[in-house]
């Protein structure tokens, strides 16, 4: 591409070829011409670099998460990946999993309902189960289509546990701890994504990730808030995790029995 004497984005002037960036709007001067070399570029420096973006912020949130949310929280972001971005990129890997070893099946695992024993049950109880299993199925099959936007429209209620349970403390307000809550759920999709491929010896697996996930997650808000009483973090952060899948579980059997009735009639 020729050398360029204005900024291809703002139109000022280039002051001259030792300069890097517009002053006045931040962009590259020059421009390079997207091609192999540029994607190559690109792709190393926003994504697998080390001490920045996205494989940085995951190793430090798996490691140091208090450390973390932390440094975000106070200003110190330069070399992070931004939480709603990591956000969906940790749950494109998950459906993506989902999609190549369980045939699309993301949520299948963690929503189960028994089936009802075969004999000594009258006809009315098959049924009424046989609606609530297609309820159930009909859930799971909107989850699996709608995996990103179930994950979002949960953050903000999650968001709200914690900022309930957390009450009093005078630290966060309600937008940091959707941050705070953004790269939790991170810690959840990562522990749920490594045990995607064991449910083929290890049909639990996927129990077995959020119950560490969500210890995980008690064990980071103990990090992030250090200045406080270990125990004092462990237990709010009990009452939110503890609190959120009440709500979440009360709205799910609602929606179900309420979609299970209609299905009846």
């Amino acid at each position: 591409m020729s050398e360029a004497v204005q900024c291809s984005n703002c139109g000022r002037a280039i002051d001259g070829p030792a300069q890097k960036f517009c002053p006045a709007c931040g962009q590259a001067t020059p421009v390079h011409r997207i091609d192999w070399h540029f994607m190559a570029h690109e792709f190393e420096h926003s994504v697998l670099h080390m001490d920045r973006g996205i494989l940085y912020s995951l190793k430090e949130l798996m490691l140091r998460p208090g450390r973390l949310m932390r440094d975000y929280l106070e200003g110190r972001r330069a070399r992070q990946a931004k939480p709603f971005l990591l956000l969906m990129v940790t749950a494109a890997a998950v459906v993506f999993l989902g999609k190549v070893l369980l045939d699309g099946h993301v949520v299948d695992s963690v929503l189960q309902v028994s089936n009802l024993p075969a004999t000594g049950v009258s006809a009315d109880e098959q049924a009424v189960h046989a609606a609530i299993l297609h309820a159930q199925a009909t859930v799971q099959h909107w989850m699996n289509r709608n995996f990103a936007l179930v994950t979002l429209l949960l953050i903000p209620l999650e968001a709200l546990a914690f900022r309930l349970a957390f009450l009093g403390t005078g630290r966060l307000n309600y937008p940091e701890w959707l941050v705070v809550t953004a790269l939790l759920t991170v810690q959840t999709f990562v522990f749920w994504g490594l045990s995607i491929p064991l449910q083929r010896w290890f049909p639990q697996a996927p129990a077995v990730a959020i119950g560490l996930a969500v210890c995980y997650m008690i064990y980071s808000l103990a990090q992030l808030f250090s200045d406080r009483s270990y125990w004092d973090s462990i237990l709010r952060g009990l009452a939110g995790v503890g609190g959120y899948l009440f709500v979440t579980g009360f709205l799910s059997v609602i929606a179900g029995t309420l979609l299970a009735i209609s299905l009846i009639r």
